[in-house]
Formats: C-alpha cells, sequence, structure tokens
C-alpha cells in the first residue's frame, strides 16, 4: 500500500509539472506568435469627433492628413400621405390589418385574404436580390407585424419604422452610399400594390420605386474626403487603405486633420517581458520540484498510524513523504536544458536580421547567479531600443518559421521541446483521461493491486487455516477433557 501512494503521488507530480509546462505553451501560443499582440499600430486622430483610425499590425508608421466632405448616408423612402383610415378609428398599428379600411387621394383599400409582397433591392455597392417575398395575412398581422417581418427578411437590407406621430411609414436602406433602390416586382400581386399605396406610397406602381426622387425618396451619398491631397470616394463611412482602418464622423472640408500611426512599443514590451516572467516563474517550480530533497525514513503513514497521530502531525508527516519523489528526475532536467539551449542558440535565416539574432542582442539575457538555474534578467533599455529600431525583427527573433532548429525562432523552438517533454512525461504518467494500461506508473499500480489481490487472497488462506487449526484444536482438547473427566468419573466412582 504504501508502494502504491508512493507512486500516486509521483503520477500526481509529474501532472502538475505538465500543467506548468502547458501554461507557458499556452502564453507563447497566446502572445508571442500573433502579430495582433506583438506588432501592435499605435494610432492618433487630431479630431476624434471626426475621424477614428485603427492600424493593422502591417501599417506602416506613417503622418496622413485627411479633409472630410462630406459622410456617406442611407437612402430613404417615406410615405408621401399620412395613413388615413374610415374605421376604427384612430389608426392602430399594432390592430389586424383587416379592420380597416384605408384612405388615399386615389381611392379606398381593404385587405381580407393573404398576399404577398415581393420586391426586388438593390444596395449602394450594387449587389441585388431579386423577387424577395414577405407574406402578408390581415387577419393575424397588425402593420407593425408586418413591419418586423420585412426587418427580419436579410435579403432585404432594410430597416423600416412606423412614425405615430406623423402616421408615416419609414424605410431606410442598411447600407451607406448613393444607387439603393426597393422597387416593387414587376409582376408583383395587385394587393401587394395595394398595400403600398394604403400606407401613404401613392408614387409607388408595379416595376418602379416604392417612392420616388422629392416624393418621399432621399438618395443616399457616397463619402467623399482627402487623403493627401487626393479626393476619393468611398460607399461607407468606415473603410481601409494601407492597412489603416479610417471611420469619418463628419464633415468639415475646412478642417484638416492629422492620422499617426507608429509602433506600439509598449504592446510588444509587455508580452516580451510577461514571457520572461512566466518563464522564470514556471521554470523556477519545475527546479524547486527536480531538486526537492528525498526524506526515506517518511514512508507514507497506514491508516492505523493515522488514527495514533493529530492533523498536524499527519500534514507534516506527509509534508516529507511527498518531497522528493520527482527529484533529479531526468526527463524534466533534460526538457529544462533543451529549453536553455533554444533560448540562447542563434536564429539564422533570410528574414533575420544579424543585428538581432540572439536573444541578448535585445537586452535578456541570463542571471550570472548559478542558484537561479538559468533566470532570465531583461536590460528593459535595450529591449526598448530594439522594438523601436526594428520591432519586426524582434518578432522574427521569436516566431521565423525555419525547416530547422538554427533557423526556427525562439518560440518555435520552445514550443516543440515543450510538446516533447509533455509527452514523455505522458508517457510515464499519463493524463486524467487515460486509463492505467496506457502509461507506465500506470501498468506499475495495476501490477501492485495485482500483487496486493494476491497478497491479501493468501493472507486469507492463512487466516482460514489458522481458524482450521484453531477449531481443530479446540476440538482435540474439548475430546481429552471428556475423557478427562470419564476417567476420573471411573475412577473416583470404582474407589467409592
Amino acid at each position: 500500500y504504501q508502494k502504491k501512494q508512493i507512486l500516486e503521488w509521483q503520477r500526481d507530480d509529474y501532472r502538475s509539472m505538465n500543467a506548468l509546462l502547458q501554461e507557458l505553451d499556452n502564453y507563447i501560443f497566446d502572445n508571442l506568435t500573433l502579430q495582433s499582440s506583438m506588432l501592435k499600430k499605435k494610432v492618433t486622430s487630431s479630431d476624434e469627433s471626426a475621424v477614428t483610425v485603427t492600424a493593422l499590425s502591417t501599417a506602416p508608421n506613417v503622418t496622413n492628413q485627411i479633409k472630410v466632405n462630406q459622410i456617406a448616408t442611407v437612402t430613404t423612402w417615406v410615405s408621401k400621405d399620412a395613413i388615413t383610415v374610415q374605421g376604427p378609428d384612430p389608426f392602430d398599428p399594432d390592430a389586424n390589418l383587416d379592420q380597416f379600411t384605408f384612405t388615399t387621394g386615389e381611392g379606398n383599400y381593404s385587405f381580407g385574404g393573404q398576399f404577398t409582397l415581393k420586391l426586388d433591392v438593390t444596395l449602394p455597392d450594387g449587389t441585388s436580390k431579386s423577387g424577395v417575398t414577405v407574406t402578408v395575412d390581415p387577419s393575424q398581422d397588425s402593420l407593425n407585424d408586418v413591419i418586423a417581418k420585412i426587418n427580419q427578411t436579410t435579403d432585404l437590407n432594410v430597416s423600416v419604422f412606423y412614425d405615430g406621430t406623423a402616421k408615416k411609414v419609414v424605410f431606410s436602406s442598411n447600407k451607406t452610399g448613393s444607387n439603393a433602390s426597393i422597387k416593387l416586382a414587376s409582376d408583383a400581386e395587385d394587393n401587394a400594390l395595394n398595400f403600398f399605396k394604403a400606407l401613404g406610397f401613392t408614387g409607388a406602381t408595379k416595376g418602379g420605386e416604392i417612392a420616388l426622387d422629392g416624393a418621399g425618396r432621399t438618395n443616399g451619398q457616397d463619402a467623399s474626403f482627402e487623403l493627401n491631397g487626393y479626393t476619393m470616394t468611398k460607399k461607407e463611412n468606415t473603410f481601409t487603405i494601407n492597412s489603416i482602418t479610417y471611420t469619418l464622423k463628419k464633415a468639415d472640408p475646412s478642417a484638416t486633420i492629422s492620422i499617426t500611426t507608429s509602433t506600439d512599443v509598449d504592446a510588444m514590451f509587455n508580452v516580451i517581458k510577461g514571457f520572461v516572467d512566466k518563464y522564470n516563474e514556471i521554470i523556477g517550480k519545475i527546479n524547486a520540484k527536480i531538486s526537492e530533497q528525498r526524506y526515506r525514513d517518511y514512508p507514507p503513514l497506514t491508516d492505523e498510524q493515522k488514527e495514533e497521530m493529530t492533523e498536524k502531525q499527519i500534514e507534516l508527516w506527509e509534508e516529507k513523504a511527498k518531497s522528493g519523489l520527482l527529484r533529479n528526475d531526468s526527463i524534466l532536467s533534460s526538457g529544462l536544458s533543451q529549453m536553455r539551449l533554444d533560448i540562447f542558440s542563434k536564429v539564422s535565416g533570410t528574414n533575420i536580421n544579424s543585428n538581432y539574432d540572439i536573444l541578448s542582442e535585445i537586452g535578456i539575457t541570463t542571471s550570472s547567479n548559478y542558484l537561479e538555474n538559468g533566470k532570465l534578467i531583461i536590460d528593459e533599455t535595450k529591449l526598448r531600443e530594439a522594438i523601436e529600431t526594428d520591432p519586426n525583427a524582434v518578432f522574427q527573433l521569436f516566431n521565423a518559421n525555419g525547416s530547422d532548429f538554427d533557423t526556427k525562432g525562439i518560440a518555435q523552438r520552445l514550443r516543440s521541446t515543450i510538446k516533447e517533454t509533455i509527452g514523455k512525461i505522458e508517457q510515464k504518467a499519463g493524463k486524467t483521461i487515460w486509463t492505467n494500461q496506457q502509461f507506465a506508473i500506470g501498468r506499475d499500480l495495476d501490477d501492485l493491486n495485482e500483487q496486493i489481490s494476491r497478497f491479501e487472497d493468501r493472507l486469507q488462506q492463512i487466516e482460514d487455516r489458522y481458524w482450521r487449526q484453531f477449531t481443530a484444536m479446540e476440538q482435540a482438547i474439548q475430546r481429552a477433557n471428556e475423557q478427562s473427566m470419564y476417567l476420573m468419573n471411573a475412577f473416583f466412582g470404582g474407589s467409592q
């Protein structure tokens, strides 16, 4: 049982080391290997109320001048006439449509049976959808129900609402820019045309816009701006040029706005410093585990021993019993040695700047105190200077995607070593979802369980044998006593 307990503790220690290595690997993957984390850009706008800017990591460091002549707007279609009804009055947009008779200058309209709105739409960018349908059931649907159906029909790309004060319906394109259109299909039902007329779109025709220019239709406009003196137009207010995304918020042709992009030195510095801190933390914990003192005079306690001790005594005893189970472990020791080699070996290749091809050249070195087991030390000034001078070279130092050890970046090397070390530990100690037969310690535990089972069977057999012997002895004693009593009775009886 003590051997089994030691193996279980050792298995758990190995798995805790794997969790530490996985933690380091996750940090490297989530931070060091991503351009979005390492090569961030710092962007500024001299007037963020007019123009805001973001930049991808690939954006150049530039200063641009922009003037906003006009911002992009959406096209709107508003019913020319207010909705009027004969009864019941006033019009209730939440009541079923078949309750009302709508009145316009062109006549009266009422709706009883189900019909379908069939629309053709064109977006400002020229894409179009023909024959988009919305089903209307006047006995079940109110005006607000129909509006909800139209808003939920994504192919239409429009937003609709009812203005209860003016008693008008407003359509607007979901996309900014000029030349958007909403037309009734040329083969639309008569009730579809009558429905739009009843809502006040009296200029609607089959095959034509639901509202005409100047009679309810306000055409959207494109964004117009000058970038470094060059006039450009865009359908939307947000657009990307040279990996820099601009968002226009207001027009003011008299104002010149400065846009500046630069390397976010703090972002890369913090990622690298975070890596150094995480690396030092992880190797510190692993080194502490493989250098723990082993106390062989403190085997695991039996249940009987625990019953005679206090909780504090048990805690102190087991602290020593668990200590040193991974002392000088070859898998962990070789993994740490390889990681040190990964970090401080030179990186070569066509994408590597020779001025920054080793970690010490960006200000990261090993502690001179050998007791710290390869702890990394940062020269913050030197690291910031390297980032400011050539951030891409610093990124490549960590992430060069080479075909062999020499041409792989430091992060790539470390992840390979961590993966290999984790694999070896799993072969030794497995993981929670594995069965015992899939790893070495598990197989040893199964062997011990079989030994324990066999010993228990032997103990049971011995116990049974002793009981049989004891019973036989008891029976023999009883027979001897009976014979003795008989003889005594016979003897004393004869003397009388």
